[in-house]
């Protein structure tokens, strides 16, 4: 019986890629996510940024970097979200 629960498949997560603005505390960081979005009156296109807190188990992440999050258990009253990898890393560090 708890083999099955075990080797159950977990449901799709969703995963964000952004760029780490904040670091100043400990095991967690603030990632900016840009997503562009189309005006419904003017159809032009404009650039909102939302902000989302994210669990960094090694505190490996700087400022600058590009990073991809996943979502997850609530960690804490803000941080929903856990860093899977880190795609680039910031210039000069």
């Amino acid at each position: 019986m708890s083999e099955q629960l075990a080797t159950k498949p977990r449901g799709q997560r969703q995963v964000r890629v952004g760029t780490v603005v904040g670091n100043k505390m400990d095991k967690t960081i603030v990632v900016a996510v840009t997503n562009s979005v189309v005006h419904r009156l003017y159809h032009r296109h404009m650039k909102r940024t939302s902000k989302f807190y994210a669990h960094d188990e090694q505190n490996q992440c700087n400022l600058g970097d590009e990073v991809q999050i996943e979502s997850c258990r609530p960690l804490s009253r803000s941080k929903r979200w856990r860093v899977q990898k880190i795609l680039k890393r910031a210039e000069g560090s």
